[in-house]
């Protein structure tokens, strides 16, 4: 009961900071998008390559933090895109820095230091093109895609605990065995859900169709996410990625799916020319 109580009041505390982030202005949107970064990066860090390379991982921190910076004056003021150059130099710090590195024999584990930068930094920074379009800042696409990835989890969790641990198959026990296929579609579903409500409130200003098929590939796109993380944990034998959030691990662990649902569900609006 009390580890519910902490995992209730915890995460209703941060679904509160991550919609005020998203509605009050783009700099504070700017900090808790910064602010987050930082901690999925050392976290994953801590994950793969444990107490070694400390220097480089701040370096390569400061470069997913330089990059999300420069999108953020090119999109909210207009900067010119060859400033983006200015991102080059962590990127050639790290390069430089490998090269007179007197003990190489876990060299292996310097390439750890380029995977965050895709896979958690590059994301977060090319969040600023669907908050700031043409200098003005407004966060209510991407809460929607927030909400539709809580729909799904909630939705997975719900479907697969009442029926997923007694009926039907497992959806990847090699890597959590404790998502189920029951899971899944009923993650699908609310996720569906979400994106009809969201589309009648007008918070997502498409046809429903395409709200339908967002919302879809999105799940699959954050299951996959999901998935993705728990890879890593489940190969060096890590339970959660951190514990700054009370009864729900790291933030990795919150925004697992965000990282692949949310460019997935951009990428579909830019295709369909719908943004």
């Amino acid at each position: 009961m009390n580890n519910t109580v902490t995992r209730t009041i915890s995460g209703v505390g941060f679904i509160i900071i991550v919609v005020a982030s998203l509605l009050l202005n783009k700099f504070l949107f700017a900090a808790f998008a910064l602010f987050i970064m930082v901690c999925m990066m050392h976290e994953f860090y801590h994950i793969t390559m444990g107490d070694t390379y400390k220097w480089p991982k701040v370096i390569a921190i400061v470069g997913g933090c330089t990059l999300f910076i420069l999108l953020f004056l090119i999109c909210a003021y207009g900067i010119s895109l060859r400033f983006l150059a200015i991102g080059m130099v962590p990127m050639a710090m790290l390069m430089g820095y490998a090269l007179f590195l007197k003990d190489k024999k876990d060299f292996g584990l310097y390439s750890h230091l380029y995977t965050a930068l895709v896979y958690i930094a590059a994301p977060l920074a090319l969040s600023n093109f669907v908050v700031l379009k043409g200098g003005e800042f407004s966060g209510l696409l991407l809460l929607s895609f927030f909400i539709i990835i809580w729909g799904s989890d909630v939705g997975a969790y719900v479907f697969g605990i009442t029926l997923g641990q007694k009926y039907g198959k497992k959806l990847c026990p090699a890597i959590s065995p404790k998502k189920s296929w029951i899971g899944f579609w009923g993650g699908m579903i609310t996720a569906v859900i979400c994106a009809v409500v969201l589309n009648l409130v007008g918070m997502l200003d498409f046809p429903v169709i395409h709200c339908v098929i967002l919302a879809i590939i999105m799940h699959v796109a954050g299951v996959f996410g999901d998935l993705f993380e728990s890879q890593w944990k489940r190969f060096y034998e890590v339970k959660d990625s951190g514990n700054i959030i009370p009864g729900h691990g790291g933030m990795l662990d919150r925004f697992d799916s965000t990282l692949l649902a949310m460019p997935v569900g951009v990428l579909y609006l830019v295709l369909f020319n719908l943004i």
